[in-house]
Order: C-alpha cells, then structure tokens, then sequence
C-alpha cells in the first residue's frame, strides 16, 4: 500500500488478503499516519505490516511501536546488518529493542500481553541484488528471520537489466533464491507487480509462500486504463 489513505487500507484489508504492507520506501507515507491505516487493516482482520525505508533499526522500532504486527525490510546485504536489525526489533530478552508505553501496546494498557509479541514479530528480509544472493546461505541462518522476499526490480537493476524481470540471469538468480529457502526450511517470497493470477499460480507452483500481490496504486491504475477488462 502507498496511498496515504485510511479507506484505501481497509478496502485492501478487506479484499481477502492475509496481510497488507505499508511502503515506506517508495510510497508517501509519513509514521504518523501508521496508527490510523494499521486500525483500518486490523479492522477487517488482516495482518498490518510495514515496509520500512531503509535496512535501519530504528525504523523498525518505529514501525512497531505504531502497531505494526512485522517489518519487511529493504536492501539487506549481510548477516551482520540483518542480526542487528533483527535484534532491534525485539525486547529483551530476545533482542535490544527499546522498551515502552507506545500504540502497539494499547500505551501500556496491554504492556504485559504485548512482552511476547514484542519478542518476536514477523520479520522478512528483502532479496534485492546479487550481492544479497551471494551470501543468501549466511541470511538465511540468522534467528529470528521468518521469511525472505526478493524484490525482482531491484534484483533486475542490479544484474545490470533494470525492469526485465523475466530476464534469464534474473530468473535463475531467483532459482538460487528459492533453493537455499528450501534447504534452509525458511518461505521464500517475491512480489507479484503487476496483478495477473496466471502469474500468481507460477509463483505459487514454483515454491514461493510470501507473495505481495500488486499495489493499490496498480490496482486503480490498471482498472482506469482498462475498463472493460480488456486484454
């Protein structure tokens, strides 16, 4: 999600999608708007998670204390970066998240249901450069990562193919992606652009399990430029 909007977050949440994103990175989004739109999400039951702006702690802190229930995280490219991220988003003991009165915790209303949670929110890791696959092995052995999901733009720019998604070299980088997500028994995800359910079902059969389905700005985009639901 990157429209800054309460309603468009609760017309998504109520979609039938497991979990919405707020995009931090590349949406319009400002952290005081996270409480309004994760409440429009939880309203309808779906999950409220964040895309942080940068591989940063302290952006994940923030997003967490707002409520949200995980942080998907840009641009990671070492295990090292990864494990403080990681152990930044947690309350000890588990990490060295900071611990306080905020939204995620009804401002302390909830502080003692919220200490488990606290220690282990969803985290995914973003796989967006070779330099990223390169090392996937090593990001895949740091506790506390529940998932992966490979940002094929960024991964296509930095193979030197910008937007060619389905370039060879992309698409068998994705393959090493996949492979050691299997081997290392943790989901790997990818997102899924432009919404097409054929490639939705390829996605699927290929052995991703965390897939972000379109954008809400895609959605009104293709629907305005394609009324009649012409192909």
């Amino acid at each position: 999600m990157q429209i800054p909007s309460p309603d468009v977050a609760e017309l998504l949440a109520s979609g039938g999608f497991d979990w919405v994103t707020i995009d931090l990175e590349h949406g319009a989004i400002s952290r005081h708007q996270l409480p309004d739109l994760f409440r429009a999400i939880e309203f309808h039951a779906a999950v409220p998670l964040a895309r942080v702006a940068l591989p940063d702690a302290d952006l994940c802190q923030q997003a967490l204390d707002s409520g949200a229930a995980g942080v998907v995280v840009p641009r990671v490219e070492s295990a090292e970066q990864l494990t403080d991220i990681v152990a930044g988003c947690m309350w000890p003991p588990a990490g060295k998240r900071g611990v306080g009165f905020s939204r995620a915790n009804l401002f302390g209303r909830r502080f003692e249901e919220y200490k488990t949670e606290a220690q282990q929110p969803l985290i995914v890791a973003q796989i967006e450069s070779k330099n990223a696959v390169a090392v996937i092995g090593s990001l895949l052995a740091v506790r506390g990562v529940d998932a992966v999901m490979i940002g094929p733009y960024d991964l296509s720019a930095s193979l030197g193919v910008a937007g060619q998604v389905d370039h060879p070299e992309v698409r068998a980088q994705i393959g090493k992606v996949l492979a050691a997500c299997r081997k290392a028994g943790v989901p790997s995800g990818i997102h899924v652009v432009q919404p097409d359910a054929r490639r939705l079902d390829e996605e699927i059969a290929a052995g991703h399990r965390f897939i972000a389905y379109g954008t809400d700005a895609i959605f009104v985009s293709s629907s305005a430029n394609n009324p009649r639901g012409r192909r």
